[in-house]
C-alpha cells in the first residue's frame, strides 16, 4: 500500500523564505495569514491528507461510484470524510468572508489543496468543484445569487459543477445545442445533454448548484452567443430551504481509466429551472473565470500525483535490493545493494524531484499573483499580475500535468514488476494523473492559448513583463559567483525564449500552421524558462537562509542547492531541442496527405 507524507518543509520553504508572504500585508487578508497561523494551517491539513483521505484513496480507486436509482452513491468512508473536511472550513478558507468564509490568500489555499489532492484526488475534486462555482458566481452573479448561494458552497452544505461538454462537442464550446427559455417570471427553462461532469450527481452535499452553458432562442451563432446560467439540483425556496427537485437528472456515470472515486456523470436537462448569470451571451466570460481556476487547479493536480509517487518510489528504491553497484557493493553485508545506488534509478527519482520542487515553486508564485490581481489596491499592480496570470496558466496547466504524468510512469519503473501491481499503488497514480492532460482543456489546445491568444494579447505585454521580470533578477544576481551557473542557465534559456518569440513573430502571421506547428515546444520552452527563473530565486534564498534564520533545517537548504544543480544540467538543456522544433517550421508535419494516415 502506498503512502504519502505531506512535504511541509518545501510547502514552508516557499511561504515562509522564499515568497515571504509577510511582505504582501497590504493586500486583503494577508495579515491574518501570519507565519504561526499558515503553520497551524498547514500542518492541521497534512493531517487530515495523511489521516483521512489517503488511507481512502485505494478504497475509492476499487470501489468506484455507482448509480442507483438516479442517485450516485460514493465509495465507503467519503461521506463521513467530507464532513469532516466541512465541518474543519476547509472550502472557505480563501472565501469571502462576507459569505462565511475566511478571506486568508488564495496562495496558501493551493498550498492545502495540493496535500489534499496528494493524498486522494477523486475525493478532492468534490470541494475543489465547488470552489470554482462559488468564483465564478461570487464574480458575475447577482447579489440575490450571491446570498442564495455563497454561503452554502463556502460551507460545503451544497456543492458545485460546472457544465460545458456536449455529447457532440468537447473543445468547440460554439457547436453546443443545449437551449435556455425564457419565462415570464424571469427564470430560463434549460433543455439539453451535458456530459464528462465531474462530480455532477453524488451522495456528499443535499444540494448541488450546477453553472451550465446554454443558448437563447435568438443567441448568435457560435460562442457569441453563449448563456451561463445557475440551475440547482434542488430547487431553493425564498427562505433558502430546499424545495422541489429541479429538472436534472443523472443518466449515467462514465466507467473510466482512473480518478474513480469522483462521479463522472451524463447529465439530462428536462426544462429544468435555471437563472442567468451574468449578461445574455456572454457566458463564456463568466464561465472562463471558473475554467482559468479551474486549470490552475489542473496544473497542481499534475504535481500533486507526482509528489506522491515519487515519495514511495524513493522508499522501495532504498528498501528494495538488486544487483551490485556499478563501483563496487555499497551493501556488503546484504546480498544485494538497494537500487537507489544505481545511476539511472537516481535519473528517474531527482527528475521526479526537480519537477515537484521546480513546479511547486512556479505553481504558488502564480497564485501569488492571483492573490495581487485580486486585492491589491493599485491598477497597474492587478494589471501586471493579471498579465502573467492569462501568459502562465496555461504554461503550467500543459506542463505540470504532462511532466506530473511522465513523474509516475517513472515511478513505476522503478517498482519494476512490482510498478504493474496494483497493491504497490503504483498504477493508480499513473491513472489517475492521466485524465489531467485532457480536462480543462487538453494540452494542445493549453499550447494553442499560448501563442494564438496570451501571446499577441495587448501588444505582446504579458510576455514584455515576464522577459522584464527575468532581466530584473538577472541584474539583481550579477556579480555574485555562488549564483552563477543558474544565472547562466536563464541567460542561455531567456536567449532561446526570445529566439522563438521572434520567429512566431515573424512566421505564424502569413501561416497560421506555423503557431500551430510551434505550439507545444514553445510551451514547453516557456515553461522551462519560469522554471529557470524560478530555481534562480530558490538557488539565491537557500544560500541567504543556509546561515540561519530559514524556517527549516539547514540540510534541507543543502539538499535544495543539490537539486537545483540536477535542474540546471539536466533539465535545462531541452530548451534547445525545444528552439531547434520551433524553427523547423510546419511544413513536416503537413506533408503527408490526410488519407496517407
Amino acid at each position: 500500500m502506498p503512502s504519502y507524507t505531506a512535504p511541509l518543509d518545501d510547502i514552508r520553504f516557499l511561504l515562509h523564505d522564499h515568497l515571504d508572504l509577510t511582505r504582501y500585508n497590504e493586500l486583503r487578508g494577508f495579515p491574518d495569514a501570519s507565519p504561526d497561523v499558515v503553520d497551524a494551517i498547514l500542518e492541521e491539513g497534512a493531517k487530515l491528507a495523511q489521516d483521512v483521505l489517503q488511507p481512502l484513496n485505494r478504497v475509492g480507486d476499487t470501489q468506484g461510484c455507482s448509480l442507483e436509482n438516479g442517485v450516485v452513491r460514493t465509495p465507503d468512508g467519503f461521506k463521513a470524510a467530507y464532513e469532516t473536511y466541512t465541518q474543519g472550513g476547509w472550502i472557505g478558507l480563501s472565501g469571502d468572508p462576507e459569505y462565511g468564509g475566511q478571506g486568508l490568500p488564495a496562495v496558501l489555499s493551493l498550498a492545502v489543496g495540493e496535500m489534499m489532492s496528494s493524498a486522494n484526488m477523486a475525493f478532492s475534486m468534490y470541494p475543489g468543484l465547488s470552489h470554482g462555482a462559488y468564483s465564478a458566481l461570487h464574480q458575475h452573479g447577482t447579489p440575490e445569487q450571491k446570498t442564495r448561494y455563497l454561503p452554502k458552497l463556502i460551507s460545503g452544505e451544497w456543492s458545485g459543477t460546472m457544465n460545458l461538454t456536449e455529447p457532440h462537442c468537447g473543445t468547440d464550446l460554439g457547436l453546443i445545442k443545449t437551449k435556455a427559455a425564457p419565462q415570464e417570471d424571469g427564470s430560463y427553462k434549460i433543455s439539453g445533454t451535458k456530459i464528462f461532469i465531474s462530480a455532477g450527481e453524488h451522495d456528499l452535499t443535499s444540494n448541488i448548484i450546477h453553472l451550465v452553458l446554454a443558448r437563447l432562442p435568438d443567441a448568435p451563432e457560435g460562442t457569441r452567443g453563449i448563456s451561463l446560467f445557475v440551475v440547482p439540483k434542488v430547487l431553493v425556496n425564498e427562505d433558502g430551504s430546499l424545495g422541489a427537485r429541479n429538472g436534472v437528472a443523472c443518466g449515467s456515470i462514465e466507467h473510466k481509466m482512473g480518478i474513480h472515486g469522483n462521479a463522472t456523470c451524463l447529465l439530462n436537462y428536462d426544462e429544468a429551472v435555471g437563472w442567468l448569470v451574468g449578461e445574455p451571451n456572454k457566458g463564456l466570460r463568466a464561465m472562463f473565470t471558473m475554467m482559468n481556476e479551474a486549470r490552475i487547479g489542473v496544473a497542481m493536480q499534475g504535481l500533486a500525483q507526482s509528489e506522491p509517487a515519487y515519495q514511495n518510489a524513493a522508499i522501495y528504491a532504498r528498501d528494495r535490493l538488486q544487483g551490485r553497484s556499478l563501483t563496487g557493493a555499497k551493501a556488503p553485508d546484504k546480498p544485494a545493494d538497494p537500487i537507489i545506488v544505481h545511476p539511472d534509478v537516481r535519473r528517474m527519482l531527482m527528475s521526479q524531484r526537480a519537477l515537484n520542487e521546480g513546479g511547486r515553486a512556479l505553481l504558488y508564485w502564480l497564485a501569488l499573483q492571483g492573490d495581487i490581481a485580486s486585492r491589491a489596491q493599485d491598477a497597474k499592480a492587478r494589471e501586471a499580475a493579471d498579465d502573467l496570470m492569462g501568459l502562465l496558466t496555461p504554461v503550467l496547466k500543459s506542463y505540470l500535468t504532462e511532466q506530473g504524468f511522465a513523474a509516475c510512469v517513472d515511478a513505476q519503473q522503478v517498482f519494476g514488476g512490482h510498478g504493474y501491481i496494483a497493491e504497490w499503488g503504483m498504477e493508480q497514480f499513473v491513472r489517475d494523473a492521466r485524465i489531467a492532460m485532457i480536462y480543462e482543456g487538453a494540452n494542445g489546445i493549453q499550447a494553442l492559448d499560448l501563442v494564438g491568444r496570451k501571446l499577441p494579447a495587448n501588444g505582446g505585454r504579458a510576455v514584455f513583463a515576464f522577459f522584464g521580470l527575468i532581466d530584473r533578477a538577472l541584474k539583481d544576481s550579477e556579480g555574485d559567483e555562488t549564483l552563477k551557473p543558474w544565472r547562466e542557465g536563464l541567460v542561455a534559456a531567456r536567449g532561446d525564449l526570445e529566439a522563438a518569440t521572434q520567429w512566431l513573430m515573424a512566421n505564424a502571421m502569413a501561416n497560421p500552421d506555423e503557431a500551430g506547428g510551434a505550439a507545444m515546444d514553445y510551451l514547453h520552452l516557456t515553461a522551462l524558462t519560469a522554471l529557470s527563473y524560478m530555481w534562480l530565486g530558490m538557488v539565491r534564498t537557500a544560500v541567504a537562509k543556509q546561515a540561519g534564520g530559514g524556517a527549516v533545517g539547514a540540510a534541507f537548504y543543502e539538499n535544495k542547492l543539490k537539486t537545483a544543480r540536477f535542474f540546471l544540467d539536466r533539465v535545462l538543456p531541452e530548451r534547445t531541442m525545444r528552439l531547434a522544433r520551433v524553427k523547423a517550421g510546419a511544413g513536416n508535419l503537413l506533408a503527408l496527405a490526410a488519407d496517407a494516415f
